[in-house]
């Protein structure tokens, strides 16, 4: 061994069940010393980071995908697996092991925990949420647990520094760390009956005398778990935060578009009438602050998403709802990333890989992108605040909000039909029950809050200043050249390269119809959603003339747009395909160019049905032809 490998740091790997808090951990040991790449020849992220011990030594921390036994059963449970025994390729076999447990199940945890001793790799055990079950009367004897696993025990708590100083210290001293050869004969054929013998006997002598409490999350599960009371809660949660959408985010949204406005009028009086002067006016400040606008409406959405998740709620949703979406195909595990593809659909397909049925799998991956993500709420924002007048129903309820919850709902059920029918096609599939862990409730923690919404700040500003800027401005260069001919009349727009392209596309979706500028406005909004509000504003802003260049987007297209086009856009928007990066995501997660390919088929067949038929019958309905 040469001595620059002999003196690397060390690299320690973090393990754990799911939700017995090893990201919490890795994040505190690391702090912001981390780094976030994918595994070779996968899309499943890899995380690492440096810890510091008192003394200043360094050593490298993994954190691994969360697994419940060594014989994987899903594509993150395999890289875990692979890493562990060294067959990893670019990937070296730990040095030692962390197993996190989660001290409120330690039975589950410590099937895990006798798996990994059997390794042969220097192990320490992080008791994690102590705090927790001690709260819930669990009491757990930390040197009985360590005499009987024959490894250190350390308590921690996972979202706050306690335990953390004494983790460092056995890493540092009370256990020296040493290389180990891997042992071909660890890790052999396991005795499910004679691992759970052991683990009763260790649970036993670990936690003598410990009587369980009636818990408040027992008492809270007595109503949230109900087949009736816990449906109709959900939905009743699902509905409050989509009033809430609207109704909490109109005074920051006003403060936006007026601060947007304003520079606006700044920049008009400061520049003289040029092409440097319709650049920031037309295309960059019509198209990016069309976008930024919608801001509040994104955090109000995230943040309720976070709360849910933090609080422990999404599991128990999941297990509600687990017999629904078998009788169509998927798993009460399609649930979460279903609920993730609300904000995105890349991370939401991503997830679907704790699915361990293969058909439930892909049929998750094909129907994520019909969950209304984020990057539509601009679009729906934009037509509903024109065309759906702001008062109450029934006294207390936003009408606005409501149209938002149907175009939602009318996203959920679609999914769900198409899961039907492709039920209905598959060959011999299978019921396999859920497994699922249901970590106790908690208030989230204000700091977590803040940090996952400032992350979701981030990404979003990231798209405005990136993706949506760099397309604003070829959008105004397509909408500004080449000058109209001498004697022409109308806005300059229609004879530029950007207007002949809208009234050629116009010709394809008149029947639904879409005019020229909506048309034009699709072609860039492959690329975000939200860039179809952009490419509206500079398209319009454009187009517009004398006094009319002044206005916000959302009175132009009221005056532009007839009711039956604003309701045909609206359904479009349901059922088209998502970003070029979603049809992207799902190559690399499905290895093959069919299914993605598939997906914008079926996707552009049903947003064009469904438009049609809401343009026909909206016209029925308001009398047109």
């Amino acid at each position: 061994m040469s001595a620059a490998i002999a003196d690397a740091p060390q690299l320690i790997a973090l393990v754990g069940n799911p939700n017995c808090g090893k990201t919490a951990l890795f994040n505190l040991l690391t702090g912001s010393r981390q780094k976030v790449a994918n595994y070779a020849g996968v899309t499943i992220e890899r995380k690492e980071g440096i810890a510091v011990t008192p003394s200043g030594r360094r050593v490298r921390i993994l954190d691994l995908p969360g697994l419940y036994s060594l014989e994987p059963a899903t594509p993150d449970e395999q890289v875990t697996a692979d890493v562990l025994a060294g067959q990893r390729a670019g990937e070296g076999r730990p040095d030692a092991i962390i197993c996190v447990t989660d001290a409120t199940n330690l039975q589950l945890n410590l099937h895990l925990a006798l798996a990994l001793r059997r390794l042969n790799i220097p192990m320490l055990i992080a008791l994690n949420m102590s705090d927790l079950a001690q709260r819930r009367g669990i009491r757990i004897d930390r040197e009985a647990l360590a005499r009987e696993l024959g490894v250190p025990v350390v308590e921690t708590v996972g979202v706050r520094p306690a335990g953390i100083a004494e983790l460092l210290k056995r890493l540092e001293h009370e256990w020296p760390l040493r290389r180990v050869t891997p042992d071909p004969q660890a890790g052999g054929a396991i005795d499910n009956s004679r691992d759970h013998a052991e683990v009763m006997r260790i649970l036993t002598a670990a936690t003598a005398g410990t009587e369980l409490a009636d818990t408040l999350s027992d008492r809270i599960d007595r109503v949230v778990l109900h087949p009736v009371a816990g449906l109709a809660l959900l939905a009743v949660i699902l509905f409050l935060v989509f009033q809430a959408v609207f109704a909490w985010a109109q005074w920051p949204m006003d403060a936006i578009e007026a601060g947007v406005a304003a520079l606006a009028d700044g920049l008009s009086a400061l520049l003289p009438d040029n092409a440097l002067r319709s650049l920031l006016l037309d295309g960059v400040l019509a198209g990016v602050g069309s976008v930024l606008v919608f801001l509040p409406q994104i955090i109000i959405l995230f943040f309720f998403i976070l709360t849910l998740e933090e609080s422990g709620y999404l599991p128990r949703a999941a297990f509600l709802l687990d017999r629904l979406m078998g009788s169509i195909g998927l798993s009460g595990r399609s649930f979460i990333p279903l609920l993730s593809s609300f904000a995105c659909a890349i991370p939401g397909i991503m997830a679907t890989r704790t699915i361990q049925d293969p058909r439930a799998r892909l049929t998750t991956i094909m129907i994520a992108p019909l969950m209304t993500c984020s990057a539509r709420l601009p679009v729906y924002a934009l037509i509903i605040a024109a065309f759906i007048p702001r008062q109450t129903v029934w006294g207390v309820l936003e009408l606005q909000g409501l149209v938002l919850f149907a175009l939602y709902v009318a996203g959920v059920v679609g999914a769900m039909a198409v899961a039907y029918v492709l039920k209905r096609w598959e060959r011999g599939s299978r019921f396999q029950p859920l497994m699922l862990e249901l970590p106790s409730y908690h208030l989230p923690h204000l700091r977590s809050l803040v940090i996952g919404l400032w992350q979701r700040v981030q990404i979003f500003l990231t798209r405005v200043g990136t993706i949506i800027l760099s397309l604003m401005i070829i959008m105004w260069a397509l909408s500004s050249f080449p000058a109209p001919p001498d004697g022409a009349t109308g806005p300059a727009i229609q004879y530029s390269i950007a207007g002949y392209i809208g009234s050629g596309l116009a010709v394809l979706f008149a029947p639904i119809g879409f005019n020229w500028q909506i048309s034009l406005a699709l072609v860039p909004g492959l690329a975000a959603r939200e860039v179809a509000v952009a490419a509206l504003g500079t398209v319009y802003s454009l187009a517009a003339t004398g006094d009319e260049v002044s206005g916000a987007l959302t009175p132009l297209i009221a005056a532009s747009w007839s009711l039956p086009t604003a309701l045909s856009l609206l359904a479009w928007y349901v059922f088209a395909p998502q970003c070029l990066s979603t049809l992207a995501t799902v190559k690399r997660e499905t290895n093959s160019w069919r299914y993605p390919l598939i997906m914008a088929g079926y996707l552009f067949a049903l947003a064009y049905l469904a438009s049609f038929l809401t343009y026909r019958v909206a016209l029925w309905w308001t009398g047109g032809t």
